[in-house]
């Protein structure tokens, strides 16, 4: 299953670099936006998202939406990742080609030790966070919260969605509409770094967040209005 997993992730790659992903790594995320078109992009995108094992860039890779539109929600996400990359412990990346943000705080920032409680320090970067979002109304946010490999799943994923769901609560304190927040707790499923070493675990213990276009900004892009 692995060799076919391997085969099917290459096959994959190569339908990229054929349509010009490569070419566009280290572009802006307006160029980026714009680069893979609807149908292609969102095919491609969900087979990567599931022979990676990472629900949430699964999600995001297969919605890409490309073309005229996609450039310009890729402009308005390059401003709002601006912003955000001002925020102290918070790691902002452009995700889903341009057309999505990815903000990762890591767990240590956030929480206590097999706490879920939020530390003032995190509540100070939430705080900021928050009104990023409402200043970038047209936007949904889709909270994960990560372990590392420490512990069994009857005491990883329970912490995992507890910590997620703090995040999610807080936000909405703030003023955040809660019908733009979901919260989902994936427990040691995903790691990003190696489990072996004291430092793999610090990373995967983390809190993502990524920000995607909803509905009314995708329409204002298609209508050509959206600034």
């Amino acid at each position: 299953m692995k060799i076919l997993n391997f085969i099917t992730a290459g096959i994959l790659c190569m339908c990229l670099l054929f349509s010009g992903c490569e070419a566009i790594q280290n572009t802006s995320s307006t160029v980026k936006g714009g680069a893979i078109g609807t149908g292609a992009g969102a095919a491609v995108g969900a087979g990567v998202g599931k022979i990676a094992g990472n629900t949430g860039v699964g999600a995001i890779i297969g919605a890409v939406i490309g073309g005229a539109t996609g450039a310009l929600i890729g402009h308005k996400m390059d401003k709002q990742r601006k912003e955000l990359e001002k925020i102290e412990g918070a790691k902002v990346e452009a995700a889903n080609n341009g057309e999505a943000i990815k903000v990762t705080f890591e767990s240590g920032i956030l929480f206590a030790t097999n706490s879920s409680t939020l530390s003032n320090a995190s509540k100070a970067s939430l705080t900021r966070f928050a009104e990023s979002l409402k200043t970038n109304a047209d936007t949904n946010v889709e909270i994960f919260g990560h372990t590392d490999i420490t512990g069994s799943d009857a005491i990883n994923i329970p912490l995992s969605q507890q910590r997620a769901a703090s995040v999610q609560v807080y936000l909405i304190s703030q003023g955040i509409n809660s019908g733009r927040l979901i919260s989902y707790g994936k427990g040691s499923a995903e790691p990003i770094a190696s489990n072996d070493t004291p430092t793999g675990r610090a990373q995967n213990r983390r809190v993502e967040i990524y920000i995607l276009a909803n509905a009314q900004m995708i329409q204002a892009a298609q209508e050509g209005n959206l600034k």
